[in-house]
């Protein structure tokens, strides 16, 4: 692995942004982020010279993808997670939660293991990293499933958590669940005093509901608006609660298909950008063509961007991240650093790994992604190893 320096663009650091500035990277982490005129100890460096114009900001953290490039976590093999990991920095993304979704037992069991022995094996450099599973289901309410086949939902109970958890190697930080079903406070609350987040999502809960959630310890909501009791001048319900309290970290999908701009930039306002997470909520067909593909058994077909069941029902997106990040900005208004936020600070925060991940700070993972003027991935380093630069891309931008 070489030691790098970067020089040259605008570095979004963790506290401040420089201008004409520099990262130096050895052994994957940070050592050093400043301004060009400050640096020193250089021997021994390869410099990476980027255009003045440019931006350097943390990887994306996407805590909410199913697949992309033909894979899906629920194929429960390496080959499907290593494609995800290799596609994934094309579009900023640099560490993800493998998501799973309602199928039988027997299939959720195998994605668990898959996921669990994958994260536990492969720590290479240069591939977006699994820093764990987000469960998605099957404890959900089958009024509000969605895309989320409601013949294989069960009543959520402490004994197969622990079993689901011990066969996922203790890798499952997120669970989606839904308070207002049988036995969803009792896991709720247990999941909260293992560090598991609960995030409310298939949900039909009533606002009183929702705060009993919210006691129980539920600190996060599933794809806010989608798969849920929406919000009523008299009902608040499921997402008007989300919106509210301050407690709950609300996922969003900006593709503009799932949530209206205008709802996402109201949504916007009301939690700012430390109660947002961007997600791509993206599945196997994301990077290809149109055409019919599968969701958790289930038929889907694309269409300009839209995915869908045989019923019409949305079933995940195709959106990239940076396209996410490119939507938040135009429908909100809200800077790049706001979008920083959203996409890398607070989901490495939610997920209690700010202090390796999530910002561009000295012995942080040098997870960074360089973009072009117009917000656009330029190129993406995983720990320090490049894992996806633009063909245009020269060897006149490098100097030794």
């Amino acid at each position: 692995m070489e030691n790098v320096i970067i020089t040259g663009l605008n570095v979004y650091g963790e506290q401040q942004t420089y201008s004409n500035g520099f990262i130096k990277i050895e052994k994957g982490l940070i050592k050093e982020i400043g301004s060009l005129n400050d640096i020193n100890d250089i021997t021994g460096y390869k410099f990476i010279q980027i255009p003045s114009s440019y931006f350097a900001v943390p990887g994306a953290i996407d805590i909410h993808i199913h697949g992309v490039n033909g894979a899906d976590t629920m194929d429960a093999s390496n080959d499907a997670l290593s494609t995800m990991a290799e596609a994934l920095p094309k579009e900023g993304t640099t560490s993800f939660l493998a998501t799973t979704m309602t199928q039988s037992k027997h299939a959720i069991e195998n994605a668990l293991i898959n996921a669990g022995e994958y994260i536990e094996e492969n720590h290479q450099a240069g591939l977006a990293e699994i820093v764990g599973i987000h469960l998605e289901g099957p404890f959900l309410n089958y009024k509000r499933a969605g895309a989320q086949p409601f013949e294989y939902m069960l009543k959520p109970t402490i004994e197969l958590f622990n079993q689901w958890q011990g066969l996922a190697q203790g890798h499952i930080k997120l669970v989606t669940i839904a308070p207002e079903i049988d036995g969803g406070l009792e896991l709720i609350e247990y999941m909260s005093e293992q560090g598991v987040i609960s995030s409310i999502g298939h949900s039909d809960a009533t606002y009183d509901e929702m705060i009993k959630g919210i006691q129980a310890g539920a600190a996060h909501v599933t794809h806010l608006f989608n798969g849920m009791r929406g919000l009523h001048h008299r009902d608040p319900g499921t997402a008007g609660a989300a919106l509210i309290h301050e407690e709950l970290k609300t996922e969003i999908i900006a593709d503009g298909i799932h949530v209206h701009p205008k709802t996402v930039k109201l949504a916007y306002h009301q939690k700012g950008h430390e109660g947002m997470i961007i997600i791509t909520d993206a599945m196997r067909a994301k990077c290809l063509p149109n055409g019919e593909y599968e969701l958790g058994g289930q038929k889907v077909f694309v269409e300009d961007g839209k995915a869908v069941l045989e019923n019409g029902s949305l079933a995940g997106s195709v959106l990239q991240m940076n396209q996410a990040i490119n939507n938040m900005m135009e429908f909100t208004g809200c800077s790049l650093r706001d979008v920083i936020w959203m996409s890398s600070v607070t989901p490495a925060k939610q997920l209690g790994i700010f202090d390796r991940k999530g910002s561009i700070e000295a012995g942080k993972d040098a997870d960074i992604v360089i973009l072009d003027e117009n917000h656009n991935v330029w190129m993406t380093l995983c720990k320090g190893e490049i894992a996806y630069q633009r063909e245009e891309i020269t060897h006149e931008h490098l100097a030794n």
